[in-house]
């Protein structure tokens, strides 16, 4: 998988064959189809390695309040290092309709967003059970996650660019939101609870 990886960043995807992996990993050609199937899963399997280790299953939960500005700041080191481009190069991939990879992201990041709104809703210690609070959290998690993208590939393009100070703002704009978030559940449970009482 390191193998792929550095070839996908330095080849590209398409021109990236199990023979150029076998020779810069030093394993037989044979066992990387029996491993990933194909290239597709080898792809598949390396960008998620990357997004796993770059923000753990859980992590937001674990860390709290605080687990929020501890994803950003993650990011940002992420956005300064050598993978990040890599990950960009491999995501386009699975844009394209008939991309390889595709249908697959599609449900990969409809997960990941769900996995955020629990992990989310649970450090803020006001869960977002009815369906309006998730799509909304939905929402809200979509468009950070199109804002980190889009100031990632700026930075790439553009290194002179403040990095700290987008991610920064962004970091904000997303407390401010999930503040807002919070305060509506709240809200909303105290509206169903003098309702009740009346």
């Amino acid at each position: 998988m390191d193998a792929a990886e550095e070839l996908f960043a330095e080849k590209g995807y398409a021109r990236t064959s199990f023979v150029d992996v076998a020779e810069r990993s030093g394993i037989s050609r044979g066992s990387i189809p029996w491993h990933f199937d194909n290239k597709d899963g080898l792809l598949i399997a390396v960008v998620e390695r990357a997004l796993d280790r770059l923000i753990p299953q859980g992590s937001i939960a674990a860390s709290g309040e605080d687990g929020v500005r501890e994803v950003f700041e993650r990011l940002k080191e992420w956005m300064r290092g050598p993978t990040a481009g890599a990950l960009y190069m491999l995501l386009t991939e699975a844009i394209a309709a008939d991309g390889p990879v595709h249908d697959h992201y599609v449900e990969f990041f409809r997960t990941r967003r769900k996995a955020a709104s629990y992990a989310i809703s649970s450090a803020s210690g006001a869960p977002h059970r009815s369906k309006a609070d998730r799509d909304a959290l939905d929402v809200l998690l979509t468009v950070v996650n199109g804002a980190f993208f889009g100031i990632g590939m700026q930075y790439q393009l553009d290194p002179t660019l403040d990095l700290d100070a987008c991610v920064d703002t962004l970091l904000k704009l997303t407390e401010t939101a999930l503040a807002g978030e919070t305060e509506s559940a709240g809200a909303g449970k105290r509206g169903r609870r003098s309702t009740a009482a009346k």
